[in-house]
């Protein structure tokens, strides 16, 4: 077995056998023991690193690009195939899902915007934006249903698992926008069944695109005095019943992570190009995949030597809801004592050497102790960045400590800034992002008009979400 292709849970520390068929979850995530079940891959992925440098310059598709730092190469490897079977197969999925979408996946743009820099009042080169906004399905929730859909067509391929099992489990998803469209987009074009669970207030126009792309549309009240999302709810009702996880949430399916880790991967040869170095990153959040991603993307460059250091993280939430700004305080509560700290100071102190003891035990106790930190939000939450509310934040631990790592923190912003943000954005590029999609920006402008990002700094933030 190449190093990279096992997988382990973060939470309980289970190994998931070498051959399973549908390797998403832990097979303990079903117990009752407030353990955050998430599988991980081996951090080495030494085999597939032996084979590869960090990136295949003469491929513009991001999964061929990248294709040694993804678990479906390394278990690909392992099981047999080669190297060209492995990019044929991923340029015959790409096909066709631009049979489906009009264009499949490449590398977006990233760089400098600078009337967007002078709109928020820093230098020429100091702001730039990574556009998702021209990806598939219009956002980067493709990138983490691609790579699951790569998943399958491997097990299947190599025989570990059977297509007929697959369309008979089908697949399913819990989303009210963007990851429904991604998830429908690359079910289609691979021939899968897919349910998705909707909110009652989903898009018009997005459940109308979900029925063109034959998916099954399941909508889903909420109950009163019923808390957490009841997409949720019903979407882990079919998983027990067989559905296979097919989702953009890291705690339903680990290896949905991977396929957005090119995203940090685009950014990170972007970044050398112009050997420029980030200091900050701005990072919408509502489930946390997208920033469990950059994390751990990051994390891989810099063991790799392609990336300096890590830049400050910084997530962003609503007013309407802000479930990962309170777990990252009652986290910072348990690693440095008193109050009365500005946000910069203690993310410093955590960040610090001398708390390097109280930042391992408590991770590995909020590990075992998820519900202390993180439970869905009490109220029904409201925002114009619809698609950053849900309830909790699932991949909420990996991203706290990207947070605490890299010596950030997480930002929270009124509806205000929102507005201010999107209309900045649109006024300012040419890209044509949703209001969720410039949550980051939103981020940006609030810590600057707190003062806490210095002038000189290079910050990113990260546009995703096509404005319908």
């Amino acid at each position: 077995m190449i190093a990279g292709a096992q997988l382990t849970c973060a939470g309980c520390g289970a190994t998931l056998p070498p051959h399973a068929p549908y390797p998403f979850r832990c097979p303990n995530a079903d117990a009752d023991d407030d353990c955050d079940h998430v599988l991980v891959q081996d951090p080495e992925m030494g085999g597939a690193r032996a084979l590869y440098p960090f990136a295949d310059t003469d491929a513009s598709q991001p999964f061929v690009r990248y294709r040694a730092g993804l678990w479906s190469y390394a278990a690909a490897r392992a099981r047999g195939m080669s190297d060209a079977d492995y990019v044929e197969m991923v340029e015959a999925l790409d096909s066709a899902v631009a049979a489906v979408d009009g264009h499949g996946f490449e590398v977006t743009p990233c760089g400098p915007e600078n009337d967007l820099a002078t709109h928020v009042g820093m230098a020429p080169d100091s702001l730039w934006v990574k556009d998702e906004t021209g990806n598939v399905s219009g956002s980067h929730k493709g990138r983490h249903l691609f790579g699951l859909a790569l998943t399958l067509e491997v097990t299947e391929r190599t025989g570990w698992a059977s297509r007929a099992e697959t369309d008979r489990r089908g697949l399913a998803i819990a989303s009210c926008g963007n990851a429904a469209l991604a998830a429908a987009v690359v079910a289609r074009a691979s021939r899968r069944p897919l349910r998705v669970f909707i909110p009652t207030d989903a898009d018009p126009k997005v459940v109308a695109r979900l029925h063109a792309l034959s998916a099954g549309v399941v909508v889903c009240p909420r109950a009163p005095d019923v808390p957490g999302d009841p997409c949720l709810r019903a979407f882990h009702d079919a998983v027990k019943q067989g559905a296979l996880p097919f989702c953009c949430q890291g705690s339903e399916n680990g290896l949905c992570i991977e396929g957005g880790m090119t995203l940090a991967w685009e950014m990170v040869e972007s970044l050398g190009r112009k050997r420029a170095q980030l200091d900050r990153l701005f990072v919408q959040v509502g489930g946390g995949a997208l920033a469990s991603a950059c994390v751990q993307g990051l994390r891989q460059a810099i063991a790799l030597g392609v990336l300096a250091r890590m830049p400050r993280l910084h997530t962003v939430q609503t007013a309407g809801a802000w479930p990962l700004r309170r777990a990252w305080e009652r986290i910072r509560a348990r690693i440095i004592s008193g109050r009365g700290r500005t946000d910069a100071s203690a993310a410093d102190l955590m960040a610090g050497r001398e708390r390097a003891w109280a930042r391992a035990e408590t991770l590995d106790y909020a590990r075992a102790h998820r519900a202390e930190f993180m439970w869905p939000w009490e109220t029904t939450p409201a925002s114009l960045a619809h698609g950053i509310l849900d309830d909790e934040t699932y991949d909420w631990l990996e991203v706290t400590r990207g947070l605490i790592e890299s010596g950030g923190w997480p930002v929270t912003v009124n509806e205000e800034r929102i507005r201010e943000a999107h209309a900045m954005a649109r006024t300012a590029t040419a890209i044509p992002v949703d209001p969720t999609g410039t949550a980051g920006l939103a981020g940006l402008i609030e810590l600057r008009a707190q003062g806490a990002v210095p002038h000189g700094e290079r910050v990113a933030v990260l546009f995703s979400g096509v404005e319908h």
